[in-house]
């Protein structure tokens, strides 16, 4: 079914691509650019009014379908069809400037030009900077997937950090590098104004689901008492530190380097012989 009222019939002897008029073409492309859409994704009832003609001349025209004009469209060199939605390709633009460039050259309009989109559509999808950063923050970090891991308040103590450390190691680890990007900034300008809407949206998030687990943990006899902010930072720190400086130190000639899963699993022990306490 096309996005049109009508189902576009299946196509009898669909014309070669290169009989396709050059005006169908460029009308299809202008109508995609408008709506910030694949040419696929277009109705041909659409494409019919920008070229001037009714659908059914359109269809006559292309044999029947729109197989012919998608060819023809491929062939002018732009692909149809499996364009990502606005805020997908925006999401993936940031990420790729905050890895690159730093936080500093997330702006509506480079993100915009990266993405293909207009900075309206921006403003529509996010509703402004400081709410894409958090998207892209969100997609890259590995807060939702820990938050998932908390929630359902595990009795296991050991298996439940062991995974949080997996996840954290995965999300710095991974490319485009936007954990690293948003710490190093975090480090090197902590009083940046540009930074603190981030900085207020992450740690109430923070000591919601993470915080709350821990306060759990220590109700229930399991882990230390100890403020659950300085417990965060013992938990996630020394694994930070060393994902941060693996790029660098693994430069250096003759130093061991070992395993992601050693360095989780390094960490995590240390951890709970820190902070758990015995059975009763």
């Amino acid at each position: 079914m096309s996005n049109s009222e009508y189902p576009d019939p299946v196509p009898s002897d669909p014309v070669p691509s290169e009989l396709v008029p050059s005006e169908l073409v460029q009308a299809a492309l202008r109508v995609a650019r408008a709506r910030e859409a694949a040419v696929a994704d277009v109705p041909l009832q659409a494409i019919a009014r920008e070229a001037g003609i009714s659908r059914s001349t359109l269809l006559r025209r292309l044999g029947g379908g729109r197989r012919a004009l998608d060819d023809a469209v491929r062939a002018a060199g732009v692909d149809p069809g499996g364009q990502k939605p606005v805020r997908e390709r925006a999401i993936e633009a940031g990420a790729a400037l905050i890895s690159g460039h730093g936080l500093a050259s997330l702006s509506l309009e480079r993100v915009a030009s990266s993405a293909q989109c207009s900075v309206h559509s921006l403003y529509a999808a996010f509703g402004g900077r400081e709410e894409m950063l958090q998207a892209i923050f969100l997609r890259y970090s590995p807060m939702v997937d820990v938050e998932a891991v908390v929630a359902t308040q595990p009795a296991d103590l050991d298996s439940t950090v062991r995974k949080i450390y997996a996840l954290m190691a995965t999300a710095i680890g991974r490319e485009p590098r936007v954990m690293p990007a948003i710490l190093a900034e975090l480090l090197a300008r902590p009083q940046d104004e540009s930074l603190q809407p981030l900085v207020q949206y992450i740690y109430p998030r923070l000591f919601a689901g993470v915080g709350k687990w821990l306060t759990a943990e220590i109700a229930a006899g399991r882990i230390r008492d100890l403020p659950p902010l300085l417990l965060l930072q013992q938990m996630s720190s020394p694994l930070v530190m060393h994902l941060l400086l693996r790029p660098a130190t693994r430069q250096v000639p003759d130093l061991p380097s070992p395993s992601i899963e050693e360095v989780c699993d390094t960490f995590a022990d240390a951890f709970l012989r820190a902070v758990a306490l015995p059975a009763p």
